[in-house]
């Protein structure tokens, strides 16, 4: 029942077999999980980034993107792992361009799910 992504198993099974969402600050990759809520992993690379202070700076930004996007996730009739990777962008920001780009993702994957095909 963790909120969090935490193993590299973890992360590359849903880099490996998630959907890939780019964006302008964000790169979000998506897969359906059997979870009883939604996963997040956060990561925020040294050549993207740089130097520890400003990789920090970005992953609190996307973990308090997330938070701010509860309603739109509950809304979601599966639950998913979510890995957000930071895009240098991110650190000109404050939290509101992150989060619409955040809830764009999330409406996609929201009429993805209603578009299935049938098995």
């Amino acid at each position: 029942m963790r909120k969090y992504l935490r193993d590299t198993a973890e992360f590359q099974h849903v880099y490996r077999n998630g959907k890939r969402y780019e964006g302008v600050f964000i790169t979000a990759f998506v897969i359906e999980n059997q979870e009883p809520n939604h996963r997040l992993g956060v990561t925020a690379s040294k050549k993207a980034l740089g130097k520890a202070v400003q990789r920090n700076r970005a992953k609190r930004l996307l973990r308090e993107t997330f938070r701010l996007s509860d309603l739109l996730l509950r809304e979601l009739g599966k639950n998913y792992d979510w890995v957000l990777n930071a895009k240098a962008a991110v650190l000109s920001e404050k939290v509101d361009a992150p989060c619409q780009e955040l809830k764009g993702i999330i409406e996609k994957v929201g009429r993805l799910e209603t578009h299935e095909p049938v098995k």
